[in-house]
């Protein structure tokens, strides 16, 4: 019979593989496209056996599907970062999107076909606790940020769907247009934002 130590080293192991397959899988499809990514070169990179592979994940797909949580854990790290800082909406939005364009341009050729896909897996998955928990991380964001009067007027729940229904068309832009410009058309957006709210507040 296993002892209890036994149990918890295998449990460790398999996590420690599953950590494994998803860093490298996310390294390959990002340098070399989703599409080109087969399952055997993650399994040479990660040096693992096909049946370890498949005894994690039923598929590429699936492999994908994981990042693409992880990855809206991230992303509502950066929102909470950005609700930290000093200012009203307007300010902490700006932070937001100009480290979102910091990242954007940083990223790899491949970044945006990798992006593209985890955006479909993303709307295929359907997954409503994670767009719940974004739509909350950019209430908590604008909360405390505008002026009373407008969200009184407006409601913070317009404001939100706003905030986030412009984050969206830019990630989508993004990573379908090859000539779009992240930053650039964020800052725009930051900016139209700022033009509407405070010039409310001063009515």
């Amino acid at each position: 019979m296993a002892e209890p130590a036994d149990l918890n080293r295998r449990e460790r192991r398999k996590l420690e593989l599953h950590g494994r397959i998803l860093e490298v899988a996310a390294a390959l499809f990002e340098g070399q496209g989703f599409h080109e990514t087969k399952v055997a070169d993650i399994c040479e990179q990660a040096d693992i056996a096909h049946k370890t592979f498949f005894n994690h994940f039923p598929s590429k797909q699936d492999v994908l599907r994981e990042i693409a949580r992880e990855s809206m854990g991230v992303l509502l790290g950066q929102i909470e970062e950005a609700q930290k800082q000093p200012g009203d909406a307007i300010d902490r939005l700006r932070f937001f999107y100009q480290h979102a364009a910091d990242l954007a341009e940083q990223a790899g050729p491949m970044h945006r076909e990798f992006l593209t896909e985890i955006l479909h897996v993303s709307h295929e998955a359907a997954m409503p606790d994670d767009a719940r928990r974004l739509q909350g991380a950019f209430r908590a964001l604008l909360e405390g940020g505008v002026a009373p009067a407008i969200v009184q007027a407006h409601g913070l729940q317009a404001l939100t769907e706003l905030v986030l229904g412009s984050y969206y068309a830019l990630m989508f832009n993004w990573a379908h247009l090859e000539s779009y410009s992240f930053r650039e058309r964020s800052m725009a957006q930051v900016k139209l934002l700022e033009r509407a709210l405070r010039s409310q507040e001063k009515e």
